[in-house]
């Protein structure tokens, strides 16, 4: 055959041991690699956009960019009455003294009482990057805990962006290792069952893990082109386990059908594998191209975290289909060859192939096939009713808020926030201009701060002015004292913007002002994903169309896999909003909502379920396809095809189900969306889409269903004129 699946699986079969010892290489070699020339993690400038992002990169040029920042509060211990100023000067003079030593320590100020006179509060700026500062931090928590050691009577405790950020770090890293204790057992559980034997059922899980260990290398080697964002590793966990496993389960599948049929003998193990090879390893090639090209679509966002999550996605993906294409099909041969010989020396005869579909498929089936426009017209309404949330649908940006008190230094940040409520977030107003024009810059930005604290409630506290060096960069912070994504922190951003800077600095002449600050990056991340949003979409649209045409010659197909796609996707996107936008499942899964949705979970959903969607929709429609380039009608096609394939499906839904639905357990509450999102759209798809819609719909469309495919018009006049009797005369 000229196939190239199966002139792999073939040379794969006939030389096991080399394709086995090459496959390990490969793998030792992309880890290797990858380990040698390391990850290249991403920087401040890579997280930059929108007008925000254009005035980090203003404030950077003046060396005015934002720092790294810890600050450490002094408190009374709970039950101590009023604290004694004495000891709370106590231990902020100690926090400072030690703080000023250490080298990760670029300057402290403070302290600084709160209002009520029962706080102290020390400033503690870090050197180097925004971003690096919790690879540095260790070394201040350090301290703190050893002056909290030394005063028994005071709470002192720390919190800023880094500890924030290596508290997040080391709770999603707990989490996912439990993630992983509870998938992995749960896979091999399910693969034990389809396939009643342990080493069959751990060749695919093996499979999987050897592609993310492999795609792990891979993906730091293109860090290098597409810096990682730190959720690159994850991804490839999430995608690596789900589609690794699918892979291996419709190759392993099929050549256990194989293997059955061929009950007398006739073939050797390496043509069955060749078989195989022939019919579900194009699928394999198909759907991991498929999910491959949809994750790329990722790169469109423009968005570090998102090429990376692309990276990762496709990286892990391609790998996969590597291993089903080299390894498994070696497997598969020397697992032959054992399970011949224990046979013969048994004497035992090959079981007969099983025929037809079982029970609970035949009666799922029926109505299917008695009444396809009233199944389609049932699920296709219960689908759209799950999807009308999405109209009111609220996209925000997660900010500290979100954040899980399980985080140590979340706790601290609710104290700091109940004693400094001016420091919940922070405007900040870059102003470049010539450097003879600092001083009216300068006296603009006084009469801008003035109007501001006048006008508008948010803004409290004594307003910052700061100048570059070279005079040419001057910057204006404005203390917010309302969460960055609340109502009245978007009103105020909203008036600076369109009120205050073009009254004041904006109306000088020869003057760039962007302005910045917490809630501005809070805003305009949502912002830029909105309009980015229908470009991916399109993309994947495109992409799903085209890829769906090419794997079937029939542009109705295509069609077809465009909309039952985004019925599953809106779907789930709506029961997403009812799950986590509202507050009634907040007991039930663990979390608080946050009356809306991660900005970045939408676009993930659609890509990756899109990508996802193709395994199935390949596969089933794969055996229904043969079946009717076999000559039997389409309608018998259709049930043929989706009988046989429902074992797999079902069984491939629950392994991916059960990644996904363990990072629903996680205590990052976008994390949480994602893993519910993902897990309720497989299910919705293998579940009801392809049971229910996709073959009601192809049984209603009959013929139609090839166009304009010219071998399946030939195979289904071929089948028609062997059914037609012989004439007499």
């Amino acid at each position: 055959m000229t196939n190239p699946t199966v002139r792999m699986a073939r040379h794969s079969a006939r030389h096991p041991w080399r394709a086995i010892v090459g496959w390990l290489l490969f793998v030792a070699l992309c880890l290797g690699a990858g380990i040698a020339v390391g990850t290249r993690p991403a920087t401040t400038e890579d997280y930059r956009i929108g007008e925000a992002g254009r005035a980090e990169a203003l404030a950077a040029e003046g060396g005015l960019q934002p720092k790294p920042l810890e600050r450490v509060l002094v408190q009374a211990a709970p039950g101590t009455g009023r604290p004694d100023p004495t000891q709370l000067a106590a231990g902020a003079a100690e926090i400072v003294a030690r703080m000023r030593k250490l080298p990760e320590v670029l300057s402290v100020a403070g302290p600084f009482p709160d209002a009520e006179g029962t706080a102290l509060r020390v400033d503690v700026t870090m050197k180097g990057a925004e971003l690096d500062g919790k690879k540095h931090v260790d070394a201040l928590l350090a301290q703190t805990s050893e002056v909290q050691a030394a005063h028994p009577g005071l709470v002192v405790a720390e919190v800023g962006g880094p500890s924030i950020g290596k508290g997040v770090d080391t709770l999603r890293g707990d989490d996912l290792a439990r993630t992983e204790m509870i998938a992995l057992p749960v896979t091999l559980i399910t693969l034990l069952l389809v396939f009643g034997s342990v080493v069959m059922a751990v060749v695919p899980l093996l499979l999987a893990l050897s592609s993310i260990v492999a795609a792990v290398g891979l993906s730091m080697l293109a860090s290098h082109v597409f810096p990682d964002a730190g959720v690159g590793t994850n991804v490839i966990l999430l995608i690596g386990l789900a589609v690794g496993v699918d892979y291996a389960l419709f190759y392993l599948k099929r050549e256990r059908e194989e293997r059955a049929r061929n009950a007398d003998g006739r073939l050797t193990g390496q043509a069955v594998v060749e078989l195989a090879a022939a019919t579900s390893g194009r699928a394999v090639v198909v759907s991991g191209l498929a999910v491959a090209v949809s994750s790329a679509t990722l790169y469109l966002a423009d968005d570090v975290i998102f090429s990376s999550i692309a990276t990762g996605a496709v990286a892990v993906t391609l790998v996969a289909v590597l291993s089903s294409l080299t390894v498994l099909p070696a497997l598969l041969a020397k697992l032959g060859e054992r399970a011949e010989r224990r046979r013969a020396a048994r004497g035992a005869t090959r079981k007969a192939p099983r025929t037809g579909s079982g029970r609970i498929t035949a009666a799922v089936l029926r109505p299917v096939e008695r009444h396809p426009a009233v199944t389609l017209a049932v699920s296709g309404l219960a689908l759209v009713a799950l999807a009308l949330p999405v109209l009111d649908i609220n996209i925000t940006e997660m900010s500290r808020e979100t954040h899980s008190r399980a985080i140590p230094a979340m706790r601290t940040y609710d104290r700091l926030m109940a004693a400094y409520p001016e420091l919940r977030a922070m405007h900040q107003v870059v102003v470049r201009a010539d450097a003879g024009r600092a001083e009216d810059v300068a006296g603009a930005l006084r009469r801008l701060a003035g109007r501001a604290a006048a006008e508008d409630p948010a803004i409290g506290g004594t307003p910052v002015l700061r100048t570059s060096a070279d005079r040419r960069v001057t910057v204006l912070e404005l203390a917010v004292s309302r969460s960055v994504n609340s109502p009245g922190a978007r009103e105020s951003l909203a008036r600076l913007r369109t009120e205050f800077v073009p009254a004041t600095v904006g109306a000088l002449p020869g003057t760039e002002v962007a302005v910045t600050g917490e809630v501005a990056r809070y805003a305009d991340y949502p912002d830029h994903q909105k309009r980015k949003l229908p470009l991916v979409v399109g993309a994947l649209l495109l992409v799903t169309f085209a890829m769906t045409v090419w794997a079937f010659r029939s542009v109705v197909l295509g069609v077809v896999g465009v909309v039952l796609n985004l019925l599953s996707a809106f779907a789930s996107l709506g029961l997403l909003v009812l799950v986590f936008q509202n507050r009634w499942a907040e007991g039930l899964l663990g979390f608080t909502s946050t009356g809306s949705i991660g900005s970045r979970v939408p676009l993930f959903l659609f890509v990756i379920l899109f990508g996802l969607s193709m395994d199935y929709q390949v596969f089933v429609i794969s055996r229904i396809r043969e079946a009717r380039l076999g000559g039997t009608p389409t309608r018998q096609a259709v049930l043929t095809g989706l009988s046989s394939s429902a074992g797999v499906v079902t069984s491939a839904a629950v392994v991916m189900v059960t990644v996904f639905a363990g990072f629903a357990a996680l205590h990052l509450i976008e994390m949480k969306q994602i893993g519910f999102s993902l897990a309720v759209a497989v299910l919705l798809d293998a579940f009801v889409i392809r049971v229910f819609v996709l073959p009601s719909l192809m049984l209603l469309l009959g013929e139609a269903n090839w166009w304009p495919a010219r071998a399946i018009r030939a195979a289904g006049r071929a089948a028609r004129t062997d059914r037609q009797p012989a004439s007499v005369g």
